[in-house]
């Protein structure tokens, strides 16, 4: 086979005056070319060549060719797809009834995926490859991923987690005439290969602890025996929920989310002073140093902000299950930020929507930038090397390699 570089070599290229006379030639390159396989798969389907002998009398031969326009990467361009006499050829190159070469339908998905709207993406093909798809041909093709977001949706688990994050983010979407808030529920899991995966992702109409027990038991039915440690906001009932359905699992709510909660009590003045003093409490060398803070920060601000006081010790228990951990562990489950991070990479793939038009809209933009997103997810998780042998330590009976 000749390699491209001896096909596009300096002396072969001097022929073209400019850009676009070489973007004419490939257009003809890839025209003649796909007319060549098309040729090829007629030849694969009768049995023989063009003009053999053995073809005679064979009871189905070619019968000329049927013109057709096709739209590619190269701009919508004029083809000759051969026929046979008993009209039982079906080209994989272009199939019957297409009018889409192959590629377009994923750069269509693509655009789609990055945020852009059917509208836009039909602007985009007729300015950059000179065809138009129309709205509706464009959201038929979108509309092809509900399948595959059924497919994923169903698919087996890994049956042990060492980690889980939980956590939603909100869209707005218009129900019975009204544009309303629902949230997009989102897992996920550290493997014990060292590696995140998205276990999935759920729609409701408002968070709630008791929607997240139906979640957790989806993920069980599809595999999941553990969850090691999970990490979440601090929505009412939400480490009740996570304990209901995985009993031994250690539920961490987000540090960071109660700092934030706490803060809200807090004057401007105030709340440098005040978040200085928090960080006595999670920067602690273990639960009892904390504890001693915590009283500290009362002393300091239980008169002015009791209320600030008062959800740290509310949630006491569920704020400081890092502590049981080494420090290696702790630095990823103390909060939520991997999650949270996720939703905001998320937001910007979805900004431009607006409000979407239904249910099946809103989880076909989250699904089409998760997988954008997810591609990147290839490293292993710093430090997986000492993770691990802490996880085997700390749980030998239930973290299964």
């Amino acid at each position: 086979m000749i390699s491209k570089d001896d096909f596009l070599n300096a002396e072969f290229l001097k022929q073209f005056k400019n850009s676009k006379e070489f973007a004419s030639f490939m257009e003809d390159l890839y025209v003649r070319g796909t007319e060549k396989m098309l040729e090829a798969e007629m030849d694969q389907h009768l049995g023989y060549e063009k003009h053999a002998s053995e073809g005679r009398n064979g009871g189905n031969s070619r019968n000329g060719k049927t013109s057709k326009i096709l739209k590619s990467k190269y701009g919508a361009v004029g083809i000759k797809v051969p026929r046979d006499r008993a009209s039982t050829f079906e080209p994989v190159v272009v199939p019957k009834r297409s009018s889409l070469a192959e590629g377009i339908e994923e750069l269509v998905i693509s655009l789609y995926a990055k945020g852009m709207s059917t509208r836009d993406i039909e602007e985009q093909l007729r300015e950059i490859y000179e065809f138009n798809l129309s709205e509706s041909a464009i959201s038929n093709i979108t509309n092809k991923i509900n399948e595959d977001i059924l497919e994923w949706q169903q698919r087996p688990l890994e049956t042990v987690y060492c980690i889980v994050w939980l956590d939603g983010i909100v869209f707005k979407v218009r129900h019975n005439g009204k544009v309303i808030n629902k949230t997009v529920y989102l897992a996920v899991g550290l493997n014990t290969k060292g590696r995140k995966e998205l276990l999935g992702l759920w729609l409701a109409e408002t968070e709630s602890a008791a929607f997240w027990i139906s979640v957790l038991t989806d993920m069980k039915a599809r595999g999941v025996e553990d969850l090691l440690i999970s990490c979440s906001d601090n929505l009412t009932g939400f480490a009740g929920a996570i304990r209901s359905v995985f009993p031994q699992a250690a539920t961490q709510i987000c540090v960071v989310h109660q700092i934030r909660n706490s803060s809200r009590y807090v004057v401007y003045k105030d709340k440098k002073a005040f978040t200085t003093d928090l960080k006595a409490i999670y920067n602690a060398l273990n639960r009892e140093v904390a504890a001693v803070a915590l009283e500290q920060l009362d002393q300091n601000w239980g008169t002015k902000y009791p209320y600030a006081i008062k959800s740290w010790r509310t949630n006491w228990e569920v704020l400081t299950v890092f502590f049981d951990f080494p420090l290696e562990i702790r630095k990823i489950i103390y909060t939520t930020n991997l999650i949270e991070n996720l939703n905001g990479k998320i937001r910007k793939y979805t900004k431009s929507k607006g409000a979407f038009p239904d249910d099946n809209s809103v989880k076909k933009a989250v699904f089409l930038a998760l997988r954008e997103i997810t591609k990147k997810w290839t490293q292993l998780i710093q430090n997986w090397g000492i993770i691990l042998n802490q996880f085997v330590t700390l749980f030998p009976d239930r973290c299964k390699l």
